[in-house]
């Protein structure tokens, strides 16, 4: 198994051992980019809210503390495509 097939359908943020998604959540997929695959809580969220998110990761073009930087599909609110990657701030 590859790292994009382990990660795929797990949680960004969620302990390593419970990464799979909760009952009684909403979650959005992470479409391209470092994340592909994770989904994104966003529950308590309106349609369009948040419209963009700038994620923690170590995977990405600026390794650790970097942040891979997900906007949110017009035509589909359950997906969030990845943008670019951005260095971490100190």
């Amino acid at each position: 198994m590859d790292e994009a097939e382990f990660l795929r359908g797990r949680v960004y943020g969620a302990d390593h051992d419970d990464a799979g998604p909760r009952p009684g959540r909403v979650y959005a997929e992470l479409v391209g980019g470092p994340l592909d695959g994770l989904l994104l809580d966003v529950t308590g969220h309106t349609g369009h809210e948040p419209r963009e998110v700038a994620l923690t990761t170590e995977i990405g073009r600026y390794g650790p503390g970097g942040r891979a930087l997900y906007v949110r599909r017009a035509a589909d609110v359950r997906r969030f495509d990845w943008r670019c990657d951005t260095p971490g701030t100190a």
